[in-house]
């Protein structure tokens, strides 16, 4: 009888306590029109945002053929990385960038769960800044 081929394991079996591999993209720092405050909504003045992502998925074997038993981050860096030449409308809450980041990092399914985080570090003067961090499991 032929073996059929793995295939990645399902959000619902995937769990931490059975390891995992993370990959990161660390403190990446580009510019967007974003902010609910009226000093947030110049056109022509984009706001600093610092952006971190982790993603998980399950360990590979090494002898796997195929795509690298790694899961490949510059796919995201270079998405984020074009956000700020984007004709892109004012965002007014993080959230809509947060979920964007998500659906970028469950592009390779063998991307089991991921953590994003944007982070605004202009934006009061008595703070390092404000964000907002989402875990997402997939679905």
């Amino acid at each position: 009888m032929k073996k059929m081929p793995k295939s990645p394991p399902s959000a619902a079996a995937w769990s931490a306590d059975k390891g995992y591999v993370r990959m990161m993209i660390r403190d990446l720092v580009t510019e967007v029109r974003l902010g609910l405050h009226p000093w947030e909504r110049h056109p022509e003045k984009p706001q600093r945002i610092v952006i971190n992502v982790e993603m998980y998925a399950a360990p590979q074997p090494r002898r796997v053929k195929g795509p690298s038993p790694v899961v490949d981050y510059d796919y995201v860096r270079d998405a984020i990385r074009k956000w700020p030449r984007r004709k892109r409308k004012h965002t007014v809450f993080i959230e809509p960038l947060l979920e964007e980041l998500v659906k970028l990092c469950f592009h390779d399914k063998r991307v089991m769960a991921c953590r994003v985080s944007i982070f605004k570090p202009d934006i009061y003067n008595e703070a390092a800044g404000a964000g907002v961090e989402v875990y997402r499991v997939r679905t």
